[in-house]
């Protein structure tokens, strides 16, 4: 696992700088609650956003702190942030390593290119892990401080939920990095996978030839029930399942290429 570790130690600053981030955009949101709630006739300003809106955001149980939080931060946002860190990751992982000519160090030693591969996987499922736990305990501090009144499974449901999606793409992103030794197309397909998974998840609610369509989209899977709906939804189990199909697919390709040579 030492070069597990190595790649820990190599990212330990973009995940700090990572979790704070994502700890002071939880803390402005959550700041805002207070307000928004005893905002007069609320209810009645939510009841005039479009329906499909309101379907998507769960924007009428904004009333609440948990529907507050769903639709301002773990609907979109959250979801969107872990992506980037992740793919960004992903892509750097290999294909980057690879571009920056430190790929072959490693391969000199007796490390086989498949152990080389999932030591990666492994280290940046670490890392979105960990990214995961600062949500949610940024989360759950806010709760108690503006409360929000969140009960710790909700917070854990939706840390869970957002950290399932970023490794899905991150993982997608190593995956095709390592098969093409491009970093740049490594981001393009993982960032392009996501956005038509989330168009086809927000789609969906308007046109009625694409609904039987939704349930094949990650964002679907992971966010149907409200990110913080305070229970884990089985299909997450779809959503890291095929991050390491991409994984296990790409390890042959690799194995076969000169690296040397790229």
């Amino acid at each position: 696992m030492t070069l597990f570790r190595k790649t820990m130690r190599d990212q330990r600053r973009a995940l700090v700088g990572w979790g704070a981030g994502v700890v002071l955009l939880v803390l402005a949101e959550s700041a805002l609650w207070p307000t928004v709630r005893d905002m007069p006739d609320f209810g009645e300003l939510l009841k005039s956003y479009p329906e499909g809106m309101r379907e998507l955001f769960n924007v009428e149980a904004m009333t609440t702190g948990r529907g507050f939080l769903n639709a301002e931060l773990f609907s979109l946002l959250l979801p969107a942030l872990f992506i980037t860190y992740a793919v960004g990751r992903g892509a750097r992982l290999v294909a980057g390593e690879e571009e920056d000519g430190t790929l072959e160090v490693l391969l000199v030693t007796p490390l086989s290119t498949g152990r080389l591969l999932w030591e990666k996987a492994l280290a940046l499922a670490t890392s979105v892990a960990l990214l995961g736990v600062v949500l949610a305990l940024g989360t759950w501090l806010c709760s108690l401080v503006f409360g929000l009144d969140l009960s710790l499974l909700q917070v854990l449901a939706g840390s869970l939920a957002v950290s399932a999606l970023g490794l899905e793409y991150g993982l997608l992103a190593l995956a095709v990095g390592a098969a093409t030794a491009r970093r740049a197309v490594a981001v393009g397909v993982a960032t392009a996978a996501a956005v038509a998974a989330y168009v086809l998840y927000a789609v969906a609610l308007f046109v009625d030839w694409l609904a039987d369509w939704r349930g094949w989209s990650p964002f679907e899977q992971a966010l149907s029930a409200g990110p913080l709906a305070g229970s884990v939804p089985w299909q997450l189990v779809w959503v890291g399942l095929a991050g390491l199909v991409a994984v296990a697919l790409a390890a042959p390709i690799l194995a076969r290429r000169d690296i040397a040579a790229a």
